[in-house]
């Protein structure tokens, strides 16, 4: 997958059936049912694949024992279908994980046992694992760290765990390989109209070359997530807001915190939330936070209720207590969710189910939604598409679709950090074998080397530091400070092989600098 060979195609079609704006897990996904149909494909994406909310997720495959609470069993049936095809279909980064519940009453274990049993239930011959009640002493085996002061018993559950930017890279090269066209720092900047006001096409401008090009299509998905409202600027006359963002934090530590391959999960926190600690790339992740938001960014940042409210609930329910000094890592994620009929509704009413609008442009908007349910998703946008008359009847083929990389994947393949790369790990193998140079450790503290960041920029459309350290290589999002001691090592590789100066390298460095320093706690921030 080269960028180079993906804008050439841009001027090998006259119409293509579908042209979809937004390279995140709905827009990736529809890009592979789309092409695996047999449909004429492209997708471009503003800045990098999953450059937003897709890669700032909890790296959960799940089907939501929350919405199981709320009463919503057709939308824990379908996740809990579409976990089990994910990890089907893309086995090198899905992996079953073992999931904790510590009970603090009596009454807790059984209550949540029996809800569990209904979930896997739900999962029939897809389930991961059975859900079972354990003891104190169990439950303390299973998670040392775990706070054992009142701690009466735990309950065990499975859930699907995954790299999620790796999952989206993953689907633009399935797509390629299905003969979609497939495009990052390409921005929809206008929407071509007929006389009757329907949607024929996109204005394009190329992000690197500022080159712009119109091309037109039969259907046009906005698949922008947290930017739809900006592409429905484009659409609507009237202007009026379809998605609200909702804002999510993750705390990122050392593996000491918890040093078990078994993740914690508190299924209500003080004010009502699901709070996990899942252990990811030999790290722990905590978190996560439901806070609705006014604006949305490129690069969201976590407010300091946020922060305090996770680290003082992890402090809670581990035994090492987590300090603010102990941060690795903090990211902040905003779900596009549908906006609610009525004003003033909390985010625990705001759907989480995705929703498929048709415009009076002709426009198809996808709104709502998950990781999970990626591939359900993108099947339901291609099939409104057809039943709207836009395109020729052709059935969907990615239930059992295998994506790029697929492999199956033991628990002692992932002791090897390649183990992401699935079916391309020789690749990356024969490339360190072919230039020595290249198996030099990006940094001192991690297994990542400097031939995944060449392989990045080669076959994987990286055309900055940050596609590097945040979505090919995931050291920004596991160390910012380690991220940023290797920022001008990456920016050296990357004007090497994509023919930059040294002008390029300095200002690369620094927006690469600016960025990261998002990811540090504000006191930890460099002017």
């Amino acid at each position: 997958m080269k960028r180079h060979e993906q804008a050439s195609k841009l001027n090998e079609t006259d119409e293509w059936d579908i042209i979809i704006i937004g390279g995140g897990a709905s827009g990736l996904g529809t890009a592979v049912d789309a092409a695996s149909r047999g449909y004429k494909t492209i997708i471009v994406e503003a800045v990098d694949f999953a450059k937003g909310t897709s890669s700032r997720s909890t790296k959960l495959v799940h089907g939501g024992v929350r919405y199981l609470e709320q009463g919503d069993v057709s939308l824990v049936k379908e996740a809990l279908k579409e976990r089990g095809l994910m990890a089907q279909n893309a086995a090198h980064v899905v992996k079953n994980q073992t999931f904790v519940i510590p009970n603090y009453n009596w009454w807790g274990g059984y209550f949540y046992t029996i809800g569990l049993t209904i979930y896997d239930l739900l999962a029939g011959r897809l389930s991961l694992g059975r859900s079972k009640y354990i003891s104190k002493k169990k439950t303390i085996e299973l998670l040392p760290t775990v706070e054992q002061k009142g701690l009466v018993s735990g309950v065990i559950y499975h859930d699907g765990q995954f790299d999620d930017s790796r999952l989206a890279l993953n689907l633009a090269q399935t797509a390629v390989e299905n003969g979609a066209c497939v495009l990052n720092y390409t921005k929809v900047i206008n929407l071509l109209k007929d006389d009757n006001n329907h949607v024929i096409g996109v204005q394009l401008e190329d992000r690197e070359t500022a080159e712009r090009k119109e091309i037109k299509g039969k259907v046009i998905i906005n698949a922008t997530g947290v930017f739809t409202n900006s592409i429905m600027k484009m659409n609507d006359k009237v202007y009026k807001k379809y998605i609200v963002p909702s804002q999510g934090i993750h705390l990122v530590f050392d593996k000491s915190f918890l040093p078990s391959d078994s993740a914690l999960m508190v299924p209500k926190t003080s004010d009502g939330r699901v709070l996990f600690a899942v252990p990811w790339h030999d790290k722990v992740i905590v978190g996560t936070t439901d806070t609705l938001i006014k604006s949305h960014s490129l690069e969201p940042i976590a407010l300091e209720s946020e922060i305090e409210f996770v680290l003082e609930t992890a402090q809670r329910f581990l035994a090492k207590k987590p300090t603010r000094a102990d941060v690795l890592s903090v990211f902040a994620g905003l779900r596009p969710l549908a906006a609610p009929e009525k004003e003033g509704k909390s985010t625990k009413e705001v759907s989480r189910s995705h929703k498929i609008i048709v415009s009076e442009t002709g426009l198809i908007t996808i709104t709502g939604g998950k990781w999970t349910t990626y591939r359900k998703i993108a099947e339901d946008i291609i099939d409104k598409a057809i039943s709207e008359k836009k395109l020729p009847k052709k059935e969907c083929k990615t239930e059992h679709l295998s994506i790029h990389g697929n492999k199956k994947t033991t628990t002692l393949d992932r002791e090897n950090h390649l183990y992401v790369y699935g079916s391309d790990i020789q690749n990356i193998i024969d490339l360190q074998n072919q230039q020595p140079a290249l198996k030099q450790k990006l940094h001192p503290n991690y297994d990542y080397t400097l031939a995944e960041v060449v392989w990045g920029i080669r076959y994987e459309m990286a055309r900055t530091i940050d596609d590097v350290l945040s979505r090919r290589v995931r050291l920004l999002f596991l160390d910012a400070r380690a991220a940023i001691a290797v920022s001008e090592k990456v920016a050296q590789l990357l004007a090497k092989e994509l023919g930059h100066d040294e002008d390029w390298i300095k200002t690369q460095t620094e927006e690469f600098k600016t960025i990261a320093s998002g990811f540090l706690l504000p006191e930890f921030r460099s002017n």
